[in-house]
């Protein structure tokens, strides 16, 4: 992470969960993002499977989704995880998937070092924007986890042929669907429903206590922005990035927020460099190091950047990726690892 330090306060924004339909294709989407559930509950045991451990559910389960309401009939031993951070967030619950989708390139088991040891077996790896769907179906899987994936109806239609499959919720479109839902979405298809309210429950708590430990950050404005190859841009309300940064007591850009319409995401013509300005810019390089954006002319004549205001996020570091995923397991990891970097930005 390259980091500088900063200046500069917002109640604690509340618990809402506010979305946007993105817009722009599927592959663009994509790029920009890696650079209402039903009741049961859990009995707390664990068994073992030819897929691992699988903490044990109550079932039927049904979830609804953007497709109609899923129901799981029965506990469901081969979990194929393909949306960005099912995977660990089904780890997070016990249970681990016999296939799943690295978007990040991790290797190994395909996720970060916040779900590190928690697979007993590594998962078969699985294509992200296009799903190998033969090599899906040759895990015989009993239940596919999308949540947080493009919401393709072609790409849910062959998914569910091959198993029940949990996709986006409404609004999740486009990689939107965040840490929350995810969680009860993946918890409520597991038959976990009071397991994944508890892990919420907890993080949210996390976050309360960071805000409380930071109250210089209540009230200030923040952009979330990123430069690419094509140039720079900026994430809305909606986002997961935007709605880490809010639950924090943090306002975001009322400029960026005018812009996005119904996308999560802006690009931002050169001349306007400058609006990406606030109290604290978190910026994320795609495709690009962490010393090019501190370095780069139009960059360094935005006011927070000139006086330090600062955070660029290394996209090859674990706190890059993990402010990234977006998961229950990975922003419990960015509060503990990136929010200092906030703190240290505003000083």
């Amino acid at each position: 992470m390259l980091k500088r330090s900063t200046t500069s306060s917002r109640p604690i924004a509340p618990f809402s969960r506010p979305r946007r339909l993105a817009a722009g294709s599927l592959a663009a989407a994509a790029a920009l993002v890696v650079a209402g559930c039903s009741s049961s509950s859990d009995s707390g045991s664990d068994t073992e499977s030819d897929s691992g451990t699988v903490t044990k559910g109550h079932f039927p389960a049904k979830v609804a989704t953007k497709f109609g309401k899923v129901t799981v009939e029965k506990q469901p031993k081969r979990i194929v995880a393909l949306g960005w951070g099912d995977a660990e967030t089904a780890l997070a619950l016990g249970v681990q998937p016999v296939g799943a989708s690295d978007w990040l390139d991790f290797d190994g088991d395909g996720v970060g070092p916040w779900a590190k040891g928690k697979y007993d077996k590594s998962p078969t790896k699985i294509g992200t924007l296009e799903p190998e769907y033969e090599k899906i179906a040759s895990l015989r899987p009993d239940l596919i986890l999308d949540t947080k994936s493009s919401g393709d109806p072609k790409r849910y239609e062959k998914l569910s042929k091959l198993a029940p499959t949990i996709g986006v919720p409404k609004g999740g479109d486009q990689y939107l669907t965040d840490w929350q839902d995810q969680t009860e979405m993946v918890a409520d298809a597991l038959g976990l429903h009071d397991k994944g309210q508890k892990l919420i429950s907890q993080t949210k708590a996390k976050f309360t206590a960071a805000a409380k430990a930071h109250p210089e950050f209540k009230g200030k404005t923040v952009t979330s922005g990123s430069l690419t190859s094509n140039g720079f841009g900026a994430y809305v309300r909606g986002s997961g990035r935007v709605d880490f940064l809010e639950r924090l007591g943090f306002k975001n850009n009322p400029w960026v927020d005018k812009q996005g319409g119904d996308s999560f995401y802006i690009s931002i013509a050169r001349e306007n460099v400058n609006k990406l300005d606030a109290d604290l810019m978190v910026m994320e390089p795609i495709g690009l190091s962490a010393a090019e954006v501190a370095k780069d002319p139009l960059f360094k004549k935005v006011p927070a950047a000139k006086a330090g205001h600062d955070v660029i996020l290394d996209p090859k570091s674990p706190s890059g990726k993990a402010f990234a995923t977006d998961s229950v397991l990975s922003v419990n990891y960015t509060l503990d690892k990136i929010v200092p970097e906030f703190a240290k930005a505003l000083k």
